[in-house]
């Protein structure tokens, strides 16, 4: 998979309860937490995710609970590649189970500055930053892990025969 955009970046230990409040929890329409999401950290992440698709965050993004609303909320945001120096471990694994793309780079999520254009290609784990020429090297997804992303997430690559 290749992925292309401009970059809305966070610091360190950006939460679940940030990503999406708790307070918007008692619905599973997709759409209705996407229009929450970030709304506590960034009140300008809403229309700026119109023209930026990549999130760069710093050390344990995700960290709090485990619900999976906040890489859902991020996903149908518009969000299509979560990069950051490190993830909390379920935040991880629910990004990856709903099909969000996320890398774990410290050297990209150092290097790269808010509104900067980055490429990426999953296959060979090469991040280019557009803006200053600088490449990354992260670690390619192994294939089982691509195919759920590229399906959708677990349940649709499960459901398409994929993984059994």
């Amino acid at each position: 998979m290749k992925f292309e955009g401009k970059v809305i970046k966070y610091g360190d230990n950006v939460d679940t309860d940030v990503i999406i409040p708790a307070r918007y929890l008692n619905t599973i329409d997709k759409k209705e937490l996407a229009s929450h999401c970030m709304e506590d950290l960034d009140a300008s992440f809403q229309a700026r995710v119109k023209t930026c698709n990549i999130i760069v965050g710093g050390n344990n993004f995700g960290c709090g609970s485990s619900r999976e609303h906040a890489p859902l909320a991020i996903k149908e945001s518009g969000v299509t590649l979560v990069i950051a120096k490190s993830f909390a471990r379920i935040f991880y694994r629910n990004a990856i189970n709903i099909g969000l793309a996320i890398y774990e780079c410290p050297e990209a999520a150092e290097g790269i500055s808010d509104g900067d254009v980055i490429t990426s290609d999953s296959d060979t784990g090469v991040i280019k930053n557009e803006t200053t020429g600088e490449t990354y090297m992260t670690k390619p997804f192994p294939p089982f892990i691509g195919k759920i992303i590229a399906d959708g997430g677990l349940m649709e690559s499960i459901k398409k025969g994929n993984i059994r």
